[in-house]
């Protein structure tokens, strides 16, 4: 069965340690390689519904996008839009500023999202 949540998490560093640590009890032959599929399947789905629900926080951006002669660019497959932004400046809603030299940003629909088209 397919899943029905992004993979994308498994890229941050909290998903990067889940997967290594799998890969340790699967070769150690502690838990079978389906058995790792499924937490990885429950740890997307957890992270997703996680924060759909629980960052509420709101930011304003500020950046260059990345590439030369800053051409507005970015991409859209399937539903998922990729920036890759430098120089990014967020302010918080407490006022607090993050700046950062280079960041990507993936966006993409949520489950519950409703299609404007299809009211």
């Amino acid at each position: 069965m397919a899943s029905l949540y992004y993979e994308f998490y498994r890229g941050s560093s909290i998903g990067m340690a889940l997967t290594d640590a799998l890969d340790e009890l699967i070769t150690s032959g502690a838990i079978t390689p389906q058995l790792a599929m499924k937490v990885l399947n429950q740890f997307d789905k957890s992270l997703a519904d996680t924060m759909v629900k629980q960052v509420k926080t709101k930011t304003t951006l500020k950046a260059r996008i990345q590439t030369p002669l800053f051409l507005c660019t970015y991409r859209l497959c399937d539903d998922v839009w990729t920036f890759s932004l430098r120089n990014a400046q967020f302010k918080m809603e407490s006022n607090e500023m993050v700046n950062t030299p280079k960041i990507k940003i993936v966006a993409c629909k949520n489950g519950d999202a409703v299609d404007p088209g299809k009211k």
